[in-house]
């Protein structure tokens, strides 16, 4: 077998480096010669999202503040993917389905930084966010002036925020640290106080989402944990990590994946998933302390 170049992908060592594609994307293509059908043109950011129909109304206002810059890719949790042709933007996006799982378990397996390396950047959002305030376009120029590598939209909720990172303040465009709570948070230069991005709306650069990705397990899909291990994907995080204010979205807290849960001994299904989301919480808080003292040990 002919090598021709040492440093061509694994596995592709015996192919001309002319024909090595080592990344791909989401743009779609037509069947035919001269058809004209090629859907999309060439996008250069990503929203994904974890749907289920009953959210619809909420989805399509999430996306039509997504200009056509954007691929939009939804991983349906509930099996219903058809019914969402109703929408235009339907017939230009990608729709995986798989049923009852949640977010990080699709991100995991279809967001391979092989996969989505063509985009500047990657939304990955759940379904339950209000955009009255928000402009997708307009929330990216912030990002880039103030050099945000991992980054979130401000967030108001009718109900109190689980850190107080996250919450929108009024009068700046992005901020980067916040007083927290010091039972949970015992330096006020590290998150959730400083470097902090919560899960429920992250936004990340193609350079960090290859971290990210990695750090994803395969097993613990609702990544709880894994906000507070962000910063270890950015070389500054107190300075490239931050919340911008000016584009803010609102958490309508629709328990939605809950109802995705089986109901036992009379507990509601909900009940259920938030036990296994504090489960890998702990577990994945157990995995990176063994990782780092196997390391340091090493």
């Amino acid at each position: 077998m002919q090598i021709y170049v040492a440093t061509n992908p694994r596995g592709a060592e015996s192919l001309p480096p002319g024909i090595v594609e080592p990344y791909s994307d989401f743009y779609l293509h037509g069947l035919q010669e001269n058809s004209g059908e090629d859907l999309v043109g060439k996008q250069k950011y990503l929203l994904a999202l974890a749907v289920g129909y009953d959210q619809k109304d909420i989805v399509n206002q999430i996306i039509m503040k997504f200009s056509e810059n954007f691929s939009i890719v939804l991983f349906h949790y509930d099996g219903r993917t058809s019914e969402w042709d109703q929408f235009e933007w339907s017939r230009r996006a990608i729709h995986i389905s798989a049923r009852k799982q949640a977010k990080w378990w699709y991100a995991k397996r279809f967001l391979h930084p092989a996969i989505v390396w063509k985009y500047e950047y990657i939304f990955i959002w759940d379904e339950d966010l209000g955009v009255e305030h928000f402009n997708a376009e307009e929330y990216l120029k912030l990002v880039k002036k103030h050099g945000l590598e991992i980054s979130q939209p401000g967030i108001e909720s009718k109900i109190p925020l689980n850190w107080s990172m996250t919450k929108r303040r009024e009068g700046v465009e992005v901020h980067k640290k916040a007083e927290e709570d010091s039972s949970k948070c015992k330096d006020q230069n590290l998150p959730p106080c400083a470097g902090f991005v919560e899960i429920m709306a992250p936004v990340f650069s193609r350079k960090s989402w290859q971290c990210v990705w990695h750090m994803i397990q395969n097993d613990l899909i609702h990544g709880w944990g894994l906000d507070l291990a962000l910063w270890r994907c950015v070389e500054r995080p107190p300075e490239m990590m931050g919340v911008v204010d000016a584009q803010w979205v609102e958490h309508k807290v629709v328990p939605s994946l809950g109802d995705q849960g089986s109901s036992r001994d009379g507990r509601p299904a909900w009940e259920g998933v938030r036990a296994r989301c504090f489960t890998e919480w702990r577990e994945f808080e157990r995995r990176v302390y063994n990782a780092e003292h196997a390391n340091a040990n090493g």
